[in-house]
């Protein structure tokens, strides 16, 4: 199962955006029960797990981003969303959408803050 996120770009530091991601049609009638995450991949670094959400909307946020970005889920339109909030240079990576444990890797949204 492959997640395709979408919504990033070039932002300047303080500044906001708001990723996107979109079930694909095989998981949509069980959306609801997969525990949800957003991933980064910096240059040069490994990919990590920024934000989750459960299947009951608990979540969990990666020190980095607590206060900052938030996740949160809507279940009849089968999307997961990551609002990022005064962002700063070092957001600067690939985002990814995937469950939790990950599945396949999808095509990741590019997001640049510049200082």
């Amino acid at each position: 199962v492959q997640l395709q996120a979408s919504g990033g770009g070039l932002v300047q530091a303080g500044g906001c955006l708001r990723l996107s991601c979109a079930a694909p049609r095989k998981i949509t009638s069980v959306f609801s029960m997969y525990n949800m995450g957003w991933y980064r991949q910096a240059p040069g670094e490994q990919r990590e797990l920024v934000a989750s959400i459960t299947s009951d909307r608990t979540t969990n946020y990666a020190d980095s981003v607590k206060g900052r970005f938030t996740i949160s889920r809507d279940n009849s339109r089968k999307k997961v969303y990551l609002q990022m909030n005064k962002v700063e240079p070092e957001d600067t990576a690939i985002y990814y959408c995937n469950l939790i444990p990950p599945g396949q890797w999808g095509q990741g949204t590019q997001v640049t803050v510049s200082s």
